[in-house]
């Protein structure tokens, strides 16, 4: 074997040249069509000629009211989507004045406690005219009712409502922590969104299963889709044991994936990952090619920016920007070059949303319906990156799916061996990162950060005495206890929920209700 073998990052061999020999066993180059079954080249016909995808912008910090000026912002420099990042107590299900919140309050997203918190975020924004996605798992039912209860309080139609909640509570088990209950009250919860969107908010995506913190736990490209899609899985198995409708919540199930700097392997993995998942709907017993689509949002690769001359990471977030697009990614978050540092800095923010807006508008590269197909090495490499996440996921399935691979240590003890192959070959100069161990600079440039005030939680928690100062603290009682009888029992929690915030109940005050019922998960 030549000394010059070429890896990606997943291991596969890449070879110095290809040819037609590569894809001749392929059957699909020469049926498959956008638009159709599997969707290898996109889930819509036309693509971007059709309607560019949805720039989002990933904001949150501080207050509500700090936030909404970032997004404010944001529409005016032109996205067509907000993207709500919030702060640690807000995933975990803690209000701003508990002892655990401390130290924490607003500083990697925005806190948000109470329908007055969410008033205050979406000021002078209508939700109705707006696709809002928000990354929130363990406590995205609360998030969603307290998105639900401002679009009710605007007059607004939940039937035109558009967005996203994560609400991807596996992947928290396997790659990030931010969970509160245990597997099986958590995929009852989901459930429950599944089945309350349905009959009431028909144009929300119901989860985003999420690839993109499997990545930036270490995993690779290949892990990335087989676990997303093994969790994918365990989702829709979950929905169809509770008697709902494939073809109906199907197509309001989207992911979320990672973009990273190989090129072609992150371009190969979006249209693997389109044929796979399309398979494996079908063979669940989806009928409607609508159920079938993978529809995904991407964010560029946060692990992969550098601290070590900051600037570069322009480059970086450019080519994963490509990878996304060039892949058929349906929404985009393109990262800050300062974000290995701090929360992006308004500058750093328009200079991430100029990259997509240039790759739209002077590159040509949306011109025309995946360009990259028919490439003798793209076509192979979809095919090896297919077939290297099949064997995985057959694994998976012979544990008995995701919540038992998760419950085994079997994903995460996978990402954990990548991770730390990767960081060995960057310490032996075997991965070259630039700035970093090699080409690197003697300087001591000095960027503006974006600081969070650590005053904010006195804040947070004067808003939160004068919100229970002027509630009806029966009301809140009675509906609470409510709570807890539904989670008790089969009953949907959501509509309570719902009418819970409505009645100025706390976002902790619900999360404590379900840790009465449920436990947490140690």
């Amino acid at each position: 074997m030549s000394d010059n073998k070429k890896l990606t990052d997943s291991g596969i061999e890449i070879k110095q040249l290809y040819t037609p020999e590569e894809i001749a066993g392929l059957k699909s180059l020469s049926t498959d069509l956008p638009g159709q079954f599997p969707f290898t080249r996109g889930v819509q016909e036309d693509m971007y000629r059709g309607k560019l995808w949805t720039m989002r912008q990933y904001a949150g910090f501080s207050t509500a009211a700090e936030s909404n000026k970032r997004y404010h912002y944001l529409l005016n420099q032109g996205v067509s989507g907000l993207s709500v990042a919030f702060d640690l107590p807000t995933q975990i299900g803690y209000d701003s004045d508990h002892e655990l919140a401390e130290g924490e309050v607003g500083k990697v997203g925005v806190a948000i406690d109470s329908i007055e918190d969410m008033q205050t975020l979406f000021q002078g924004i209508k939700l109705e005219e707006v696709s809002t996605s928000m990354t929130i798992n363990a406590t995205g039912f609360i998030l969603l009712a307290f998105y639900v209860a401002l679009a009710k309080q605007q007059g607004g139609d939940l039937k035109k409502i558009t967005g996203t909640i994560q609400n991807d509570i596996l992947k928290e088990y396997a790659a990030r922590g931010t969970y509160i209950y245990p597997p099986k009250p958590s995929m009852r919860i989901i459930t429950d969104i599944f089945e309350y969107c349905a009959s009431d908010l028909p144009k929300w995506n119901t989860i985003s299963i999420s690839g993109y913190h499997i990545r930036e736990a270490g995993s690779t490209a290949v892990q990335e889709i087989a676990f997303t899609l093994s969790n994918g899985k365990a989702y829709v198995k979950a929905a169809i044991e509770k008697g709902l409708d494939i073809n109906v919540f199907g197509k309001r199930l989207s992911f979320f994936f990672n973009a990273h700097n190989n090129l072609f392997e992150e371009v190969a993995k979006f249209r693997a990952a389109r044929r796979m998942w399309a398979g494996i709907m079908k063979d669940l017993g989806a009928t409607d090619p609508k159920a079938m689509m993978l529809r995904f949002h991407t964010q560029t690769g946060g692990s992969t920016l550098t601290a070590q001359q900051p600037l570069n990471n322009i480059s970086r977030v450019t080519l994963q920007t490509l990878s996304a697009i060039l892949g058929g990614t349906q929404s985009l978050h393109t990262n800050g070059y300062d974000e290995a540092l701090s929360l992006p800095t308004e500058e750093a923010a328009r200079t991430a949303l100029r990259t997509q807006q240039i790759v739209a508008f002077e590159s040509g590269v949306p011109d025309t319906v995946d360009p990259l197909a028919g490439s003798y090495f793209v076509e192979a490499l979809t095919a090896e990156v297919e077939m290297a996440a099949k064997q995985l996921m057959d694994k998976i399935d012979a544990m008995g799916g995701s919540v038992s691979a998760i419950e085994e240590g079997f994903m995460q003890d996978e990402i954990a061996r990548s991770a730390y192959d990767y960081q060995r070959q960057i310490e032996r100069g075997e991965k070259i990162i630039v700035g970093v161990n090699k080409f690197q600079v003697n300087s001591d440039t000095h960027f503006p950060l974006l600081k969070v005030d650590d005053t904010i939680r006195a804040e947070q928690i004067a808003r939160i005495d004068s919100l229970k100062s002027n509630r009806d603290p029966a009301k809140c009682d009675q509906l609470l206890q409510q709570l807890n009888d539904k989670a008790s029992s089969s009953e949907n929690i959501m509509p309570t929920v719902i009418e819970a915030v409505e009645h100025k109940c706390t976002l902790g005050e619900i999360a404590d209700e379900l840790r009465s019922v449920y436990g947490e998960y140690k």
